[in-house]
């Protein structure tokens, strides 16, 4: 049976974000004709090593080497290529886990799937674990969802999963805020003798959630660390979580820890001090 495709109308997520695309990307890019894309996509994904400390944490975490990938937004400003050279600088890492932390789409599932079975397909350990993003809703979350698991991933929505050999980890399925995050990780948990030490989600508003159940790691994205700052901005040292603002990299509250990475996509073609990545984490908990 063949899906029926949305069209996209100003009055839905997926027409609203067509028009800003259209504003931020596609507009800029004609009137420079070509050149803002074209410096963008010749800019390097880089590799971040990342130590995180999770004293007291499991000690099953202890060593754990997760590749963390984000934000590929395959589409209109970022070609399916650019996506497979992000996977596969995470699997020349060797990784022990991989981690998806969504919108792997933009606007269209259509033409992404080479990602998804690039991502499906990489060697680890304990495999592919993907939550989705915003954007992975627009069109059509199942067939997102559907094509992930076809894949060889293991997508997780609103659910725990417990890996052979290795920790259980939680996912949350795109979440607007931290009120939406609170009640559905308490749904998720409530009632579990032992609680997962790791949550994917999307939304590092999520994090506050995490805290309040004592999850000792969280992953996250979205942000795509502003992608302009002044300076090369913080470095990999962990800093306190202050308030809601969570853009780019490691910070903690109490004896929790949340990675926010900047991701592989773009909203606009523009990076400045803040690359394209991808995360090597290196788990220690003592």
């Amino acid at each position: 049976m063949t899906r029926k495709k949305i069209t996209p109308t100003p009055l839905t997520p997926l027409g609203r974000a067509a028009i800003r695309r259209s504003l931020l990307t596609v507009l800029p890019d004609r009137i420079a004709r070509g050149r803002l894309s074209r410096a963008h996509l010749a800019q390097p994904i880089v590799l971040r090593s990342v130590p995180v400390f999770l004293p007291g944490a499991p000690d099953a975490l202890h060593g754990l080497r997760i590749a963390h990938l984000s934000d590929f937004h395959v589409g209109g400003l970022i070609p399916v290529e650019r996506a497979l050279e992000a996977i596969e600088l995470a699997q020349v890492e060797q990784p022990d886990l991989v981690a998806c932390t969504g919108d792997v789409v933009d606007l269209e599932l259509a033409g992404c799937e080479p990602v998804f079975k690039a991502l499906g397909r990489m060697k680890s350990r304990l495999g592919t674990l993907m939550v989705m993003g915003n954007h992975d809703h627009l069109e059509h979350a199942e067939s997102v969802a559907r094509l992930a698991r076809r894949s060889g991933i293991r997508v997780l929505r609103d659910e725990v999963a417990r890996l052979p050999s290795g920790p259980m980890v939680a996912g949350l399925d795109w979440t607007v805020g931290v009120r939406d995050a609170q009640k559905r990780l308490k749904a998720m948990l409530d009632g579990r003798e032992e609680l997962p030490p790791i949550l994917l989600a999307h939304h590092p508003a999520a994090f506050r959630a995490a805290v309040q159940h004592g999850i000792p790691l969280t992953l996250s994205g979205h942000t795509h660390g502003l992608q302009v700052g002044i300076t090369r901005g913080a470095g990999d040292q962990s800093r306190p979580a202050k308030g809601r603002a969570l853009h780019d990299g490691l910070y903690h509250l109490g004896a929790s820890s949340v990675f926010v990475t900047r991701g592989v996509g773009s909203w606009f073609p523009l990076r400045v001090n803040r690359p394209a990545e991808v995360a090597m984490l290196e788990v220690r908990v003592r």
